[in-house]
């Protein structure tokens, strides 16, 4: 799997993915609350599936991977 998450986006991912789980266990939302795993895990793992569907990255480009 390559990176397609930043690091600003994987900040904001796994803040929000941990806050819809806390509001999941403590009964503040329903269960659809628990899906903050799928979006605590993207950010963990600096990868997106649905990213790579739709030509999305958001990690800055290393020029030394360029060279050619």
């Amino acid at each position: 799997m390559k990176k397609n998450v930043g690091l600003v986006d994987r900040v904001a991912r796994i803040v929000a993915g941990l806050a819809l789980m806390a509001l999941a266990a403590t009964g503040q939302v329903g269960a659809w609350g628990w899906l903050g795993a799928v979006v605590l895990a993207t950010g963990v793992f600096s990868f997106c599936g649905l990213y790579t569907v739709l030509g999305i990255n958001t990690c800055p480009i290393d020029k030394s991977a360029k060279k050619a």
